[in-house]
């Protein structure tokens, strides 16, 4: 467990259902032989969520030029829209395909990944000392609190903060009209949305399709009792499966009985809080199939009042400039409608949320590693991460950064993030900058009583994968707020139990009662 004074993390892409893949390039001789461009040196491929960056064949041209001179070999990377990532990338590593990274996490695929053989673990390989840049820009406690409950480290923590806080960012123009120019309880952020959606004809907030944009983990954007009380973090095997809630009392008890979410009201409150704004026009109606390029460009061209946004210093950067040109004189705002503004304490395990992997069926583990130690050096990761120095950004100060051309969506949470070396937007709002200084400090957080409690699904493979289909047909559909509450909560309780839900909630149960007695 970590202790509570380190200060790292970063993004947690908590993203992603709806469009269509976009693939970059065909990658990769990672044997170390030639690629055929007459450059001698090879080209491996990897891979990462998202569209294609604007102006990402000369930047890919810039960095591979520095990559060839420094380690001799190049990189092409296959971009994944968001809606496809999770299902594409398990299927490429199942297939054996030869690309080096990729980004997984719990809320990914992760689990099926170790458990399948599909990723190196990365602790000998650390330890060799051959891959300095990137121990110095990790703190080992970042390591630590990410291990497998085999004991290893099976990815890279992309982080930037102690902990990251799933929230909104709002139109701050907005709420000087509609909410007297702030907000600080989620019964005025709710009223806000109505008030907006009467006045300006749009939606009140914006989203693609999530579990935790409902319920929270400890705070989700429809989640009420999570900005009254942020102590709740579910437990499960995977994120995409069933979410069980653990007893209160677990950590001085010893026992979990962990029970399915709907068994805690305050997580059915907010299935029926979801209905209300859907049938209300509230939220955008087709949150069950959009991607999340589509939702945020719509709060970006003013169609929506808030959208989801989470503690990572890129909320701003993220959308200022484009609202802006859509919408003169808009502005933004970060906002957290916790009961106990920045005194709330809110339950927290220390997990990143993102990790870049290393791909076993890669011909050249090391050349992953000497990849990911080249971008943990500053001007490396700033090449990729912003662009040309000059070109797409200019400094500022000595941590900030001002984007000077349209280069400005690199994944970086997918390869490149670190914490001493990310730069701050320099036109970041001051309630972004206020929560995000909040968010890097640990004595803001509390400790979940199973903040290293990882379950191991080997003993339920087969009900795991059944769960997860019955989640994917009838739990998605509750979470977009598109069918009735009752009848939809119905479905899909016959549908777990006869997947085999007694099954996976006795291992889930015995599994943390032996997290919590070896504490």
């Amino acid at each position: 467990m970590m202790s509570a004074h380190h200060t790292f993390s970063r993004r947690s892409f908590l993203a992603g259902t709806g469009a269509a893949m976009t693939a970059v390039g065909i990658a990769a001789c990672g044997n170390g032989s030639g690629n055929g461009n007459g450059s001698g040196s090879s080209t491996y491929s990897l891979l990462l969520p998202g569209d294609t960056p604007t102006d990402w064949t000369r930047v890919r041209d810039a960095v591979n030029e520095k990559l060839r001179a420094d380690l001799g070999f190049e990189i092409e990377p296959q971009f994944i829209n968001w809606s496809n990532f999770a299902n594409q990338s398990l299927l490429k590593f199942t297939a054996g395909e030869d690309f080096q990274t990729s980004l997984s996490a719990r809320w990914l695929n992760i689990a099926q990944l170790i458990e399948g053989g599909s990723l190196q673990p990365m602790d000998d390989l650390l330890a060799s000392g051959d891959y300095g840049n990137l121990t110095a820009a990790v703190d080992e406690s970042a390591f630590d609190a990410n291990r497998w409950s085999d004991g290893n480290v099976y990815g890279v923590p992309a982080v930037n903060s102690a902990a990251r806080i799933h929230c909104y960012v709002a139109r701050g123009d907005l709420i000087d009209r509609y909410a007297g120019g702030e907000i600080t309880s989620f019964d005025q952020l709710e009223q806000f949305w109505y008030d907006v959606h009467a006045g300006e004809g749009i939606v009140g907030y914006v989203k693609n399709n999530s579990v935790f944009d409902v319920l929270g983990a400890p705070t989700g954007t429809m989640f009420a009792e999570g900005w009254e009380s942020p102590s709740m973090i579910p437990l499960y095997f995977s994120s995409d499966s069933l979410l069980f809630v653990p007893s209160r009392d677990a950590a001085s008890s010893g026992v979990t009985d962990a029970v399915p979410f709907w068994e805690y009201q305050p997580y059915v409150d907010a299935l029926r809080r979801a209905r209300r704004y859907y049938e209300d026009g509230i939220i955008n109606a087709d949150r069950l199939n959009v991607d999340s390029a589509t939702a945020g460009a719509l709060f970006k061209s003013g169609g929506a009042a808030t959208t989801w946004a989470i503690t990572d210093g890129a909320n701003t950067s993220a959308h200022l400039s484009q609202l802006e040109a859509a919408v003169p004189g808009a502005s933004l705002v970060t906002l957290l409608p916790f009961a106990d503004g920045m005194d709330a304490r809110p339950n927290q395990t220390f997990q990143a949320d993102n990790l870049v992997v290393v791909n076993a069926a890669a011909a050249d583990a090391e050349a992953a590693m000497a990849l990911l130690d080249w971008v943990s050096i500053q001007e490396n990761h700033d090449l990729l991460q912003y662009g040309i120095e000059g070109t797409d950004w200019t400094p500022v100060g000595e941590d900030a950064y001002e984007p000077t051309s349209d280069y400005a969506n690199f994944p970086g949470y997918a390869l490149s993030w670190r914490i001493p070396l990310e730069r701050r937007y320099s036109r970041m709002s001051e309630s972004e900058q206020a929560w995000f200084e909040w968010s890097k400090d640990y004595n803001n957080f509390t400790q979940d009583p199973f903040a290293g409690f990882i379950p191991d699904l080997s003993a339920i493979e087969t009900e795991h994968a059944q769960i997860t289909a019955a989640i994917g047909e009838y739990g998605n559909p509750l979470w977009a707020g598109a069918v009735d509450v009752d009848e939809g909560l119905d479905n899909l309780k016959h549908a777990v139990e006869q997947a085999g839900l007694a099954t996976v909630q006795e291992e889930l149960n015995r599994q943390a009662d032996a997290y919590l007695a070896g504490q």
